[in-house]
């Protein structure tokens, strides 16, 4: 079921929700730079009936509205998220997980409504995210190969900034090209890679760009403290290039309690590389979740 979502400033946003609306549980998942819902299409197609999901397609991305150049922030992301909390779900159990930049979207949830994390976020499920550091990756190449490539990544979202699609339409197959050596590991299906593309066409250049400098200077570590009384599970690939193992090491350093689990010769979309695995940790999330102590929804 998909239904009309419009934030304070006026952005609409494209939310859909399945599984039962009385829930106990509610598993939000907010997927990550480039792409939108359907990055989640195989894990929620294995997880439990019985639980209420809701995804939607962040500003900028997908069928959301665009983000201007003072709103592609993730800061904006963070309070998007807090209104789609305060007006989907007010009550019950709630369980965040936030792939590569709705990690960090979650991240800085925490850092700027500390007051609904702490009253109403029992579980999280980091996948393929970082803390911070972001300027100084490598995408896996070596030295001074590497710093160039990163480099150019970053000049190439200034491009995309001032990019009109109309006046130069990206070529499909260059794009494929391109995700299925930067967010794979290895043989990846192609179905999967096609998706990844169509989602990053999909997605709103100017939107796009402006993001990927936010990710630059994304920098939460201390802002996970907020987060130490949720029951927390860190998801990585042992492949990744964009948020390699040591990112995801660094976020379970700073929640004590916190499960990491790292997948072997995965790249950085695990939902589709292992999609059975994120489902199956989600819905071990969600079984913890059950059997602690329930908090209290804002005013209760």
């Amino acid at each position: 079921m998909t239904r009309p979502f419009v934030t304070s400033d006026g952005t609409p946003l494209r939310v859909e929700q399945t599984g039962p609306a009385d829930a106990d549980d509610t598993l939000v998942l907010v997927h990550g730079w480039t792409q939108d819902h359907r990055s989640w299409d195989r894990v929620v197609a294995e997880l439990p009936r019985s639980i209420r999901v809701l995804r939607y397609d962040l500003r900028g991305h997908g069928e959301s509205g665009q983000a201007t150049p003072a709103t592609a922030t993730i800061d904006q992301l963070a309070d998007d998220l807090a209104e789609l909390i305060a007006r989907r779900v007010p009550e019950g159990r709630l369980v965040l997980a936030g792939h590569s930049m709705g990690g960090m979207t979650i991240m800085a949830l925490a850092d700027r409504h500390p007051e609904l994390v702490a009253n109403r976020v029992e579980g999280v499920a980091f996948v393929a995210t970082s803390c911070g550091g972001m300027n100084n990756i490598s995408l896996g190449l070596p030295g001074f190969v590497g710093r160039g490539a990163a480099k150019a990544e970053r000049r190439l979202a200034k491009l995309l900034v001032a990019y009109r699609r109309e006046a130069l339409p990206l070529r499909p197959g260059a794009v494929r090209a391109g995700a299925r050596w930067l967010v794979f590991g290895s043989k990846p299906r192609r179905a999967d890679v096609a998706s990844v593309a169509e989602q990053l066409l999909c997605a709103h250049p100017a939107s796009v760009g402006g993001f990927q400098n936010a990710i630059s200077l994304h920098e939460r570590r201390t802002a996970l403290a907020a987060l130490r009384t949720a029951t927390t599970v860190v998801l990585a690939g042992d492949a990744d290039r964009l948020c390699p193992a040591p990112h995801a090491r660094a976020i379970a350093d700073e929640l004590p309690g916190a499960r990491l689990v790292l997948f072997p010769g995965a790249g950085h979309m695990l939902q589709q590389e292992r999609a059975h695995e994120v489902a199956e940790q989600l819905g071990r999330l969600l079984t913890t979740v059950r059997t602690e102590k329930p908090k209290v929804a804002l005013g209760a």
